[in-house]
């Protein structure tokens, strides 16, 4: 939960920030800073629902559900994951 709210809190002043920390670097990241070069707001907008995707997949996880369904416009797998070990390659 703590970790949560700091992450927004650093979401707020730096949105490129907080897309790294939970998705690494990748296509959200690069996209995310493309964001928030043209406009302050669409870079939070996407930072924050790629935040959601990842808490929302980790609650499902903790839950005992599975969703197996890509969020649309995410492209990482940690955050698609909800930030669980995939494994290694091709091997689960």
């Amino acid at each position: 939960m703590i970790s949560a709210i700091l992450l927004v809190l650093i979401t707020i002043f730096l949105p490129p920030v907080g897309v790294y920390l939970v998705s690494g670097c990748g296509a959200d990241l690069l996209i995310n800073i493309c964001l928030t070069l043209l406009g302050y707001i669409p870079g939070h907008i996407h930072a924050f629902y790629i935040e959601y995707v990842y808490y929302k997949r980790q609650e499902e996880h903790q839950q005992g559900y599975v969703n197996n369904q890509h969020a649309p416009g995410v492209y990482s797998d940690n955050v698609q994951s909800g930030g669980r070990q995939q494994g290694y390659g091709t091997v689960n």
